[in-house]
């Protein structure tokens, strides 16, 4: 049966390759992705409450679910007692391989994994649908954290904070590596996936509340309104339902807070507005 093929379009080159050589590459390429985030499971703190899945290679009556006392330990036949809380997934096959090789078997071959995580936890406050308490499952990242809690909301800023356990967040402070600032596009957009952290135990995600800005005059909705930095002034009156019949968009003035007097300024619709600013639509005079 003849091999199926492809043609090479990269630049210099219009070869024919073999379409198994192509699926074999993809393979390969699989591989590796499942073998790096099962290392980083294998790197996983083990701690009370956790529930790990145990296979001994044909072994099966010693295989099955056993859940992490409070102690840190678990009870696994043959052995006895098995400390597990603090140790790494690693450790603790090593450790039943040990005791197991110790006048029961020949090179056992021992595999361990998290069935349930119920130790760690992260905690997601601020604009998000559903804040609260969460399992902290093996190598979650900020994403994957955010969807957990339902996505963050209409009114949330630009900017995600993230504390590690028992670090301070000060107004303003840059970021470290206690206090990590993300933001919120760009994660969202998929432009900074190097921001996309992997997330610790007793971490804090807080979304804040986007600043807000002010519309009155002639729009169909006055009020104050959650805007994103950067917007225009359009946008603005779009969020107020856009302006009446009667307003004078020509003649648009903005009320800003500068060295703490205010002043007013004649600004366009496609002008950028500022946090706290409030727009004003005056009314045509005919």
């Amino acid at each position: 049966m003849q091999q199926p093929s492809y043609i090479d379009y990269r630049p210099g080159t219009t070869r024919r390759r073999s379409g198994w050589t192509a699926a074999a590459g993809i393979c390969i390429a699989l591989v590796l992705a499942s073998t790096a985030r099962a290392d980083q499971s294998a790197d996983y703190v083990i701690g009370a409450q956790d529930v790990l899945s145990i296979t001994v290679f044909n072994q099966a009556n010693l295989g099955g679910k056993y859940a992490v006392e409070f102690d840190g330990t678990f009870t696994f036949p043959l052995i006895g007692p098995v400390t597990a809380g603090g140790m790494t997934v690693r450790s603790v096959e090593a450790e039943i391989k040990s005791k197991l090789t110790d006048g029961f078997f020949n090179n056992p071959q021992v595999t361990v994994a998290i069935e349930q995580y119920r130790s760690q936890r992260i905690f997601i406050v601020g604009e998000v649908k559903n804040a609260g308490s969460f399992a902290l499952a093996g190598d979650m990242t900020l994403i994957e954290a955010l969807a957990k809690a339902g996505s963050t909301t209409q009114t949330a800023g630009d900017e995600i904070v993230v504390t590690r356990a028992g670090a301070a967040v000060p107004a303003g402070a840059p970021a470290s590596s206690d206090v990590l600032r993300v933001n919120l596009k760009d994660l969202q957009s998929g432009a900074a996936s190097a921001r996309n952290i992997q997330l610790r135990d007793g971490d804090t995600i807080y979304v804040p509340r986007a600043e807000l800005v002010y519309v009155f005059g002639e729009v169909k909705n006055p009020g104050s309104y959650a805007l994103q930095s950067g917007a225009s002034a359009l946008q603005a009156l779009s969020l107020a339902g856009g302006v009446t019949p009667n307003a004078a968009t020509n003649r648009l003035a903005v009320v800003r807070v500068v060295n703490g007097a205010k002043i007013e300024l004649r600004i366009r619709l496609t002008d950028p507005i500022q946090p706290g600013d409030t727009i004003v639509v005056p009314e045509r005079f005919f």
